[in-house]
C-alpha cells in the first residue's frame, strides 16, 4: 500500500511544495475569476449559504488538502502510467473548477455553471478512485472538497431557483 517516506527519496519535499505550488496557482486564478460585485450582492442566495467571508478559508483548506493528497498519490502510485492518469485527472479538476467560476461570475449563468458542476464532482471522485489502492490517505483528503462540491452544488441550485430565469 502507501510506501513514502518524507525522508526518502530527498526530492519528496520538493514535490510537496511543487503541488502546494500548483494548488493555490489554480486557487489564484480561480479567487482572479470570483468577482463580489453589484450582480452578485443582487441575487437572492438560499438561507443556509455560508458568509461571503468563510468561502476564502474553506478554499484554502480544501486546496491544501488537494496539494496533500496529489503529493501522497503521486509517490504511491506504482507506474508511470497511473500518475500520468492521475495527473489528467487532476488537470482536468482544475480546468472545471476555474470554467466553473467563469460561467457563474463571469459570464453570470449560475444556472449553466449548474450543469458544470457535475463534472467538478465526477473528477474529484476520479481522483478518490484512482488514489484508493495505493494511498487511503490521498483519497480520503479529498473527501472534504467531495463534500463540499456537493454542498456548492445546492447552494448552485438553490440560487437558481430563488432568481432564474437568467439570460
Amino acid at each position: 500500500m502507501e510506501q513514502l517516506n518524507p525522508e526518502q527519496p530527498p526530492f519528496a519535499w520538493r514535490s510537496l511544495l511543487l503541488a502546494f505550488a500548483i494548488s493555490f496557482a489554480v486557487a489564484g486564478l480561480g479567487a482572479g475569476l470570483t468577482e463580489l460585485n453589484a450582480w452578485y450582492f443582487q441575487l437572492k442566495q438560499p438561507d443556509w449559504k455560508p458568509p461571503d467571508a468563510a468561502f476564502g478559508a474553506i478554499w484554502s483548506v480544501i486546496f491544501s488538502l488537494c496539494a496533500i493528497s496529489a503529493w501522497l498519490g503521486w509517490h504511491a502510485l506504482p507506474a508511470p502510467g497511473m500518475r500520468r492518469l492521475a495527473l489528467i485527472w487532476w488537470a482536468m479538476n482544475a480546468f472545471f473548477n476555474l470554467f466553473w467560476s467563469l460561467i457563474y461570475f463571469k459570464w453570470h449563468r449560475p444556472d449553466w455553471a449548474l450543469f458544470e458542476l457535475p463534472f467538478i464532482w465526477l473528477t474529484v471522485l476520479m481522483l478518490i478512485v484512482i488514489h484508493w489502492k495505493h494511498s487511503r490517505r490521498a483519497a480520503l483528503l479529498l473527501l472534504p472538497y467531495l463534500v463540499w462540491v456537493s454542498l456548492a452544488g445546492g447552494l448552485n441550485w438553490g440560487t437558481v431557483q430563488l432568481n432564474g430565469p437568467f439570460v
